[in-house]
This record gives structure tokens, sequence and C-alpha cells, in this order.
């Protein structure tokens, strides 16, 4: 049997590694201000949950005022146990609001069999959001996506869309009436499900798209999670590389004046990485006891 101890120990570590990742990235992308009033979005899933949980602790202790209120979307999807947030949200003494709209009839209407429904649930979705954010006085909007929603949309987009784009953590909104930020864009899905259990927090699994197993994004998972075991780190790298981008080492041309390119024009340009450096390579064949060499070639 484990320790009680030796659990709790872990337990808060996972606990405090979540609360400093969101006030990280809060901080970063100054995604809330003296002032804000923030319209959490609560779907009823684990993300979610902790997004609000971990926001209702950081607002305790933020040299800032912000207000917080949640905010649930009623889709009415079959056996859709609505009394569940309201109650949570009650023990919790928040101030909340539970919009109901019939999205779920629009989405089986519109969509084909075997098409998935995501791309036009996430849509419907957000348009309502939009306006119930006018509604309630919100200059947020949060969203629960984490590290690893980022990492599988940018894969996404490679794959399936030929761009090279992931979610940002901080945007305007389609209506250009909102700011958009992601809290949790520093925190990993499996800290997330550990701190689910933790705080026990009543799930509500979404019955509309749940049971597509075919869906895109599933596959990617699937892809990441293997690469994780593989290679335990590389999704987190693969993250960070979306912040460390060096322009003139990919092909847009938009981002990156290639055509006008020249040697005597590199005192103006400010994102150029050197290929190869003769120096360094001497300094390296130097430390490495080959520094007898005399005619040094670059390699090809």
């Amino acid at each position: 049997m484990s320790d009680p101890r030796n659990q709790k120990y872990h337990d808060d570590k996972l606990i405090k590694r979540l609360h400093r990742n969101v006030a990280t990235a809060i901080t970063d992308f100054n995604m809330i201000g003296d002032g804000e009033r923030v319209m959490v979005c609560l779907s009823g899933g684990k993300d979610s949950y902790a997004m609000l949980d971990i926001l209702l602790a950081l607002k305790k202790r933020a040299p800032i005022n912000f207000s917080l209120i949640a905010v649930n979307l009623d889709q009415k999807q079959p056996d859709f146990p609505a009394e569940v947030l309201p109650t949570y949200l009650q023990s919790r003494q928040l101030d909340y609001r539970i919009i109901e709209e019939d999205t779920y009839s629009i989405v089986k209407q519109k969509t084909q069999p075997g098409k998935t429904t995501c791309s036009l649930c996430s849509r419907l979705r957000r348009g309502i959001l939009y306006r119930v954010a006018g509604e309630v006085g919100a200059t947020r909007i949060a969203l629960g996506h984490h590290l690893d929603d980022m990492v599988e949309t940018l894969f996404l987009n490679m794959f399936y869309g030929a761009r090279l784009k992931s979610m940002s953590p901080k945007l305007v909104s389609d209506d250009k009436k909102n700011v958009v930020i992601r809290p949790m864009a520093y925190c990993r899905e499996a800290d997330l499900e550990s701190f689910a259990q933790i705080k026990e927090f009543p799930i509500i699994p979404c019955n509309l798209c749940g049971t597509q197993e075919n869906l895109q994004r599933k596959k990617i998972k699937a892809m990441l999670q293997t690469w994780d075991k593989e290679q335990p780190g590389r999704v987190t790298n693969i993250f960070k590389s979306m912040s460390r981008i060096t322009k003139s080492h990919l092909l847009d041309r938009d981002l990156f004046d290639f055509v006008n390119l020249d040697t005597e024009k590199l005192d103006e340009i400010t994102d150029l990485d050197i290929a190869f450096d003769q120096t360094v390579f001497e300094q390296l064949l130097s430390r490495s006891g080959k520094s007898n060499t005399k005619n040094v070639s670059s390699p090809d």
C-alpha cells in the first residue's frame, strides 16, 4: 500500500506545477489585465474544470484585480446531465450562466454520414459564446486548450492542410469584439488528467463526437503519445520549437525577403542564421585535437 504522505507530496507538487504553468502563460502573453472580466468556457470536461479551478486559485493571490464568470453551453445532446454543472458551480459559490441552444440537432442534420461533427459543432459553439461574452460584459474569453492540443493542431494543419499553424495563446475573436485566451497553453494533458482525479471533478463526456474513432485528431494524438513513450520530452520540444522560429530557414516569402537577400544587406537583416562559420569550425577542430589540419574545407 502506498504511503498517503508520499501521495500528498506528489499531488501538491503537481498542483503547484499547474498553477505555475498557468501563471507563466498569463504573464508571457499578457492574457489578463487589471479590471478584466474573464468568461471561463466550461464544457464539463477535465480541461475546462481545471482551468476554472486554477484561475480561481490564482485570482486570490494575483497582484491585479479581475473577475470570473463561468459559462456553459447546453447543446441539448441526448442524456446530457443538465443538473451537474449548476450543482457544481453553486457549490463553489461562483457567478455563472447556462446557455441552452440546440446545436446538436443542427450538427446531426447538416453532417453527412461518416463525416466528423467537430468542425461545424465548434463554429456554432464559438459564435454563441462570442455573443454571450458581450451579454455578460466579458473582456476575455478563456478556453481550456492545453499544450498537447496545440501540438496536435500543429500536425493536423501540416498533415491535412499543408500549413504551419497551431492554436494561438491569445487572439482577437472573429467578431473583433473579444480577446480569446488559452491560459493552459503550458500545461500537459497528463497533468490535467491527474489533477481532475485529485479534485474529483464531475466530468461530463461529450456524446456528440466522443465515439468517432476515425477522427484525424485521435490519430495524431496516438502518434504523439507513441513518440512521447519512445523519447520522453519530444512533444514538449515540439511545442517549444513553435516559439523559437528562424524565419530565414523556412520557405514563407511573405515572412522573409528571400528575393532581395544579398551579402551587402546583411546588416539590415535581424533573422539571420549562419549556416556555416569557418572560425567556429576551426575552434571545434582545435578542441578535438585536430588543429594540425592546415586547409579545412567546409562540408557539403
